[in-house]
């Protein structure tokens, strides 16, 4: 039984992430090419590659995304990825940062602080009691299949958002579908969103789910395919199936 599980997870080349995240390969480095084993080289716009494991999809074991977990990531990985997040949203000149739960909170705190901010506006998945539904939106996240999550907005925080000029902050954006509702409520909310800020862009789905036009305003540091198991490793794949972790 062991042996036929081992075998079953060689076969799609994934391994534990424990050691990923943790430092930059340097731009003259030799990366691999397709087919990748267990990982994608995803290259920042300063030549530097940073290694992320690959992960079949639930459901789909024959499809696969490279994987990012800020929040295990080494602190200097984390804190460059914020800083060229932040070089690329300076020009918007956005007044306030808003974090998208969860993983996007991370950064959002780093990024606000390269923008010379001394505050940023997180969202939660956690209710207390003084919130109000009103300022709340329903997502589903592809991390948690099957699972409706609402995201909200602490009442208290509101009059920092409305008539100010905002920037959402997300750690990655995938089908778009956990972006969609927290940008249409605080559209809603009367603040002015600028756009979008992540540090990895996944696949191309997210911009049919934002629309051309939101789409145009989703700014991230690197890019990363969506993958297909072939013989010898992972390749990359049409746009298909809807998952991301």
């Amino acid at each position: 039984m062991g042996g036929d599980q081992n075998a079953a997870t060689m076969n799609t080349f994934t391994e534990h992430t424990t050691p990923y995240w943790q430092g930059l390969m340097p731009a003259a480095a030799a990366v691999p090419g397709p087919p990748w084993r267990m990982a994608y080289p995803a290259r920042l716009s300063d030549g530097r590659v940073l290694m992320l494991p690959i992960r079949a999809l639930p459901g789909a074991p024959t499809h696969g995304v490279a994987s990012l977990l800020i929040n295990q990531a080494s602190f200097d990985v984390a804190e460059v990825l914020a800083q060229m997040l932040a070089a690329q949203v300076a020009p918007l000149r956005p007044e306030l940062v808003v974090g998208l739960p969860t993983l996007g909170l991370t950064l959002a705190a780093a990024v606000a602080r390269h923008l010379g901010h001394t505050r940023f506006v997180p969202m939660g998945t956690s209710r207390k009691y003084w919130y109000d539904d009103a300022y709340a939106a329903k997502v589903v996240s592809i991390t948690s299949p099957g699972v409706v999550k609402t995201v909200y907005l602490d009442p208290h925080l509101l009059p920092l958002l409305r008539g100010r000029r905002v920037l959402m902050i997300d750690d990655a954006v995938s089908s778009g579908s956990t972006a969609l509702a927290p940008w249409q409520l605080l559209d809603a909310l009367g603040a002015e969103v600028l756009g979008m800020g992540v540090a990895m862009r996944q696949g191309r789905r997210w911009v049919q789910t934002l629309g051309e036009e939101r789409a145009a305003r989703v700014f991230g540091v690197f890019d990363s395919p969506l993958l297909q198991l072939a013989a010898d490793g992972w390749v990359e794949s049409d746009p298909q199936p809807q998952a991301s972790v």
